[in-house]
């Protein structure tokens, strides 16, 4: 596939700490990249680098044959985190100023514009002033903003923050449908079921290093570890003894047991002592989030550095 973005080799210090340690991965053509990691973990100074907001002490930033400072930003969409739209401000004005912005033909912008209004349920408001708006109606009015320029690379900084379910999934279907259309996307979110659920690849970092990078089925398979809930009258000690389960969760009378990368799950339940009550059994990998917290926790899977076919 065509790499749209290449982030090679980044290092980026601040005084005497150095935030960035040899970061590298590509954006291809029509994904959805996924960019994770706990807070201060440099995503955000990484995204800022690949946006020109700042430069990397060493590496290179490479959008198609551009590179550093030549870089079209006008083929680059971006919305950040922290949200900020000028108040007193009809919202068909400030997407057409964002437009301006880019280079974009009006014309056109005002067409795109309506026609995402529409879609996002915003329908007459064109020229509602932005203060009027509710947060999230504000947040859609952005997104759109990031868009309207029918942007190659698209960068979204947590998207879904503040979104209620059903706007959550007008995000999620429009994301999805530039990426369908061949948009690169670089999508930095702490809801890691969203992230699961929509992404192609992943790039995990923590303390400024790589720790995972990969397709995310490759990841699962690799990183998550089967876990079985059982549901009935079991102590802790019982199920601790039982081959190849690494710990036990407890509350009340249901039980999580984590199990070991080299489980063989038909033969781990045909060796489940016969004598535990067991009323419901269900047994599944583990989840992106849990994979999350087990690398901001600094568990074992942070020692697990790896590159999975990416």
């Amino acid at each position: 596939m065509e790499s749209v973005l290449t982030v090679q080799n980044l290092q980026k210090s601040f005084k005497d700490t150095q935030v960035l340690h040899d970061i590298s991965f590509s954006v291809q053509k029509g994904e959805i990249m996924a960019i994770l990691g706990p807070n201060g973990a440099g995503k955000s100074t990484t995204i800022r680098n690949i946006m020109g907001i700042m430069y990397p002490d060493e590496g290179e930033v490479i959008f198609h044959n551009h590179e550093g400072t030549t870089i079209p930003r006008h083929k680059v969409g971006y919305l950040p985190e922290e949200r900020g739209l000028y108040k007193g401000v009809k919202v068909m004005d400030i997407l057409l100023y964002f437009a301006e912005l880019k280079d974009y033909p009006l014309d056109s912008a005002k067409e795109r514009a309506l026609t995402y209004l529409k879609k996002f349920d915003l329908e007459g408001k064109e020229n509602v002033s932005v203060d009027e708006l509710s947060k999230g109606m504000g947040q859609k009015v952005q997104f759109i903003g990031s868009i309207i320029h029918e942007p190659e690379l698209l960068i979204l900084d947590e998207p879904f923050s503040g979104l209620d379910p059903l706007s959550q999934d007008v995000f999620k279907r429009e994301i999805r449908e530039l990426a369908e259309n061949g948009t690169a996307i670089l999508l930095s979110s702490h809801q890691m079921n969203l992230v699961e659920e929509m992404c192609d690849r992943l790039f995990l970092i923590n303390k400024g290093r790589r720790v995972i990078y990969g397709y995310m089925k490759d990841v699962k398979a690799e990183y998550a570890n089967f876990k079985c809930m059982i549901y009935g009258e079991n102590d802790v000690q019982t199920l601790e003894a039982i081959p190849e389960v690494t710990r036990v969760e407890q509350d009340g009378d249901t039980s999580v047991l984590y199990l070991e990368p080299s489980a063989t799950l038909p033969d781990w339940l045909n060796n489940i002592p016969k004598d535990l009550d067991v009323q419901e059994i269900s047994v599944d990998r583990i989840s992106l989030h849990e994979i999350f917290v087990d690398v901001a926790l600094g568990r074992s899977i942070a020692e697990k550095e790896g590159v999975l076919d990416a």
